[in-house]
């Protein structure tokens, strides 16, 4: 385990311990869905996926949890270039989120985790703003394991740009009630910078706009996503990126 990882550990970990007899909440959840998308793009060659988180809640606003999934990326490009190095992803992420005015707001920094061998760990910043549906939210790149050499392996004809703030994910979305509990959701996201290439592609793909519908009540989801990928940027073995995908999901959260 390197440095990084064992300090966010720690971190988590006395936040979580130091804040147990304090006032808030901790919840559970747990989820199935036919396949597993991050900002449009699968992590599963388009497989089902299983997962499961711990949360806490203060009531001052301030959040901390961690949350696990399987994922696959045996597609020879990008994150596993090398071979079917992950398994898993395991988040850890620590946030403030509260109202004021009617203006909803979330500002938080995200740890994504994988097997040892995979070296791919980065983590990001967030932010968001939300009024009468609709909200809007970025993420920036602050670090990554990956190596930035890679870029010159891949054929870019450079190194890869990993420092912090080079790569970004900015995303709008609206939800409204629509009838009985029954809530419609519109998404759209751009994705822009170096990493966005290493990560998934490492074919000279940059950015790209994901968009989606979904329908949900309770803990039942359906949504149909798509990508403005071409087959060139898109077509990796198994991955589908330039394809309608049409996601089934379940969760369930439980008071602890």
């Amino acid at each position: 385990m390197n440095k990084l990882k064992t300090t966010t550990a720690a971190i988590a970990l006395s936040a979580i311990t130091g804040m147990s007899a304090q006032a808030g909440d901790w919840t559970a959840n747990a989820g199935f869905s036919n396949n597993y998308l991050w900002r449009g793009l699968t992590q599963t060659t388009n497989d089902p996926v299983i997962s499961g988180g711990i949360d806490y809640a203060h009531d001052s606003g301030f959040y901390i949890g961690t949350w696990v999934a399987n994922v696959k990326y045996d597609n020879g490009v990008g994150a596993n270039s090398s071979g079917d190095a992950f398994s898993y992803e395991h988040d850890i992420y620590l946030g403030y989120a509260g109202e004021y005015n009617n203006v909803s707001y979330d500002f938080g920094w995200l740890y994504y985790n994988y097997d040892e061998q995979a070296d791919f760990d980065f983590s990001e910043i967030y932010g968001s703003l939300g009024y009468m549906g609709f909200t809007v939210g970025a993420y920036l790149l602050v670090h990554t394991e990956a190596d930035e050499e890679q870029g010159i392996a891949n054929g870019i004809g450079r190194d890869y740009d990993s420092d912090f703030g080079s790569t970004y994910y900015v995303y709008g979305d609206y939800s409204h009630e629509i009838a009985n509990g029954v809530e419609l959701g519109l998404h759209i996201g751009y994705h822009d910078g170096d990493f966005v290439d290493q990560f998934n592609f490492a074919n000279g793909t940059f950015d790209y706009m994901d968009y989606n519908v979904s329908i949900s009540k309770g803990g039942f989801s359906f949504l149909v996503s798509n990508t403005d990928l071409d087959d060139r940027e898109g077509g990796a073995i198994g991955l589908q990126n330039d394809s309608v995908k049409y996601v089934i999901s379940y969760s369930l959260d439980v008071d602890l």
